[in-house]
């Protein structure tokens, strides 16, 4: 395996190296290329170089590019998919899933544009809205899906007439290093540049004067020292932070319906996902039926090796979230009572059974932070006000779901939720609708013809007639 940074349109190799561990192995799955200061220097003055021309670019050739992109990403989707597995962890399928997302992401986002809008116009008075790109926009992507969230604003960046330099997570950068390979067939020179650090780099490009617009995805911690880091130049900024996003269940539901969805949305990429059910709040009537039924989900749960056939459960990604989910289970023990999992696997590499805790109090650590893995709180609630307080009490405000009987009492309940989106009976992205967070999970929009604005500057023309 021979990837390269991208910098000016030249593949070429890091000035250093890193070594790139498969989570279902513990072993290294390849020693990756890694950039140094003096790189990033050269990428971030290459996409500056670049800036005019692209920004001059009609927009149909944009298009051209993203499309094209899409094509060449698609046609080697197998590669893509099984290399996202070796270095992330998630079940095949899982990967092919976020492989045809960032396709999907390149179509829509290429099918966008910003014209001149008409604001006001009379006898006297004529106003327009024109909207124009950034300058060089800096990417940041985590390790969860290490893809399809690179993709997902590097289109829209591209699209509006901006170029950029992206930092994937240095636990899984091989998959935006082929990324990068496809990319550079079909945009100019500087016009998109990726670099690998060892998470030594980030305060550099976000601090950088040349870099006009930040879009970072990760913890609510690090997104905080992010916004700190472009505070002194004032730059644009896009945070996608954590969630600790809550699941009401209904006193209408059938238990042996609902319980497989609500075990889906928790344990999908091993919970490793910021919009997934980290506690289910369940009616008292309903608790111990619900528990039973996901403690039985949990330990029937194939959790195996991503490339292996049937596996639906992979390992945590990294060693660090690995110990991090030991905490949880530990405290999960104290606070709680575990019915499913509860335990590390004796098994190399980072996996984590599926852990099913109930009987455990909101104050609890599992219930108030992230746990961002395959460990799910069971609470019971009397009354349905009391579920929607308790849910509302987070300092997080990402996402949630209301599963229910009736879709009009679960728009009553949906309604009363603090966060950027809530599903009733259903759960997941779609990548033309808006993604905002409420509260510390996040600041400004990703994905929507409003995610799209975000990598644009707005200007009023004013004209007297």
């Amino acid at each position: 395996m021979n990837l390269n940074l991208l910098i000016d349109g030249s593949l070429v190799p890091g000035a250093l190296s890193l070594d790139v561990i498969n989570p279902a192995t513990g072993q290294v799955l390849a020693t990756c290329t890694r950039a140094d200061k003096r790189q990033l220097e050269q990428a971030v003055a290459a996409a500056k170089r670049a800036f005019p021309g692209w920004a001059a670019t009609d927009i149909s050739a944009r298009k051209s590019s993203l499309t094209r992109i899409a094509d060449a990403m698609e046609a080697r989707a197998g590669e893509f998919a099984r290399l996202l597995t070796q270095e992330q962890g998630k079940p095949l399928a899982e990967a092919q899933f976020e492989i045809g997302g960032g396709v999907a992401i390149l179509r829509i986002f290429a099918e966008m544009d910003t014209p001149l809008v008409v604001r006001r116009e009379d006898d006297r008075q004529r106003v327009l809205e024109q909207r124009l790109p950034l300058g060089v926009v800096a990417t940041i992507t985590p390790w969860n899906f290490p893809l399809m969230l690179l993709v997902g604003k590097v289109a829209p960046a591209l699209m509006a007439g901006n170029t950029v330099v992206s930092k994937p997570a240095p636990t899984t950068p091989l998959t935006a290093l082929l990324f990068a390979e496809i990319v550079a067939e079909h945009v100019p020179a500087g016009v998109f540049n990726v670099i690998v650090d060892d998470n030594d780099l980030g305060a550099e490009l976000t601090s950088h004067p040349d870099v006009a617009k930040v879009s970072f995805t990760g913890s609510t911690a690090t997104g905080k020292r992010v916004m700190e880091s472009v505070s002194s130049t004032l730059k644009r900024l896009t945070l996608e932070l954590g969630g600790n996003d809550a699941a009401i269940v209904l006193d209408d539901v059938d238990v042996k319906e609902v319980a497989p969805h609500v075990f889906g949305t928790a344990m999908l990429n091993a919970g490793q996902v910021c919009l997934a059910t980290k506690r289910v709040y369940v009616p008292a009537a309903l608790y111990d039926e619900m528990c039973d039924e996901l403690a039985r989900l949990a330990k029937e749960a194939i959790v195996d090796d991503g490339l292996k056939q049937g596996t639906q459960i992979g390992p945590v990604q990294n060693k660090q979230q690995y110990e991090k989910m030991k905490f949880y289970l530990d405290d999960a023990k104290e606070s709680g009572t575990v019915i499913a999992g509860g335990e590390p696997l004796d098994r190399p590499g980072y996996f984590i059974a599926p852990t099913i805790v109930r009987d455990i109090p909101d104050t609890a650590p599992l219930v108030r932070e992230e746990q961002f893995g395959p460990v799910l709180p069971i609470l019971s609630y009397e009354t349905l006000d009391d579920a929607i307080l308790r849910a509302n009490d987070s300092e997080f405000g990402l996402g949630g779901t209301i599963w229910t009987a009736d879709p009009e009492r679960g728009l009553e309940a949906a309604l009363k939720i603090e966060s950027g989106t809530v599903w009733v009976n259903r759960h997941g992205l779609e990548f033309d609708l808006p993604l905002r967070g409420a509260k510390q999970s996040g600041i400004g929009v990703e994905y929507g013809v409003e995610g799209y604005i975000e990598y644009t500057q707005g200007k009023i023309i004013n004209m007297a007639l």
